[in-house]
């Protein structure tokens, strides 16, 4: 047995409540570089617990089809996430409130491969998955998180698992 979860577009509103979207859209913060770069500062609430310090990684990730199937969500509760991708791949963002120490009812987002996303401290949410049809098998991701001591991952396993399906046109 399997849940379908349908994806839906990403957009800051809908994605509010677990973190940022990163993109370059709508007027920048600054024009900067004598007029010729504009500046989209300040994106994501980077938020870090003490003992640790802001690091930047590269992620080397596997594509996959939809619809996808997945039974393993995880947080990390000493730090914000972040993800950009760094070859305009799109991905697939899954998230869910908490429930009592345990993901609520995820829900699935598109990233265009134009948006990056930062998952606040705390938020539950799916794997790096960037999804087939980019003509590439796997994908780059820069991803800046909390680098230090504690146990900043926690790991749930579904007993039922969700397949995710692309969103209805």
């Amino acid at each position: 047995m399997t849940r379908t979860l349908r994806a839906e577009p990403l957009t800051k509103e809908g994605f509010a409540p677990f973190g940022d979207v990163i993109e370059a859209e709508g007027t920048p913060s600054a024009l900067i570089n004598e007029g010729r770069c504009e500046r989209f500062g300040d994106l994501a609430r980077l938020d870090f617990a003490a003992g640790g310090r802001p690091g930047i990684s590269i992620f080397r990730a596997r594509c996959v089809p939809l619809p996808w199937r997945f039974s393993l969500l995880e947080r990390h509760p000493l730090g914000s996430q972040a993800f950009l991708p760094m070859q305009g791949t799109p991905f697939l963002v899954i998230v869910a409130p908490d429930a009592g120490g345990r993901p609520g009812s995820p829900r699935a987002f598109l990233a265009d491969g134009r948006q990056g996303v930062n998952y606040l401290r705390g938020t539950w949410h799916g794997v790096l998955t960037p999804l087939a049809g980019s003509g590439e098998s796997e994908a780059l991701f820069a991803v800046i998180d909390r680098i230090g001591p504690g146990a900043n991952l926690e790991e749930w396993h579904a007993s039922t698992p969700w397949e995710v399906v692309a969103a209805e046109r």
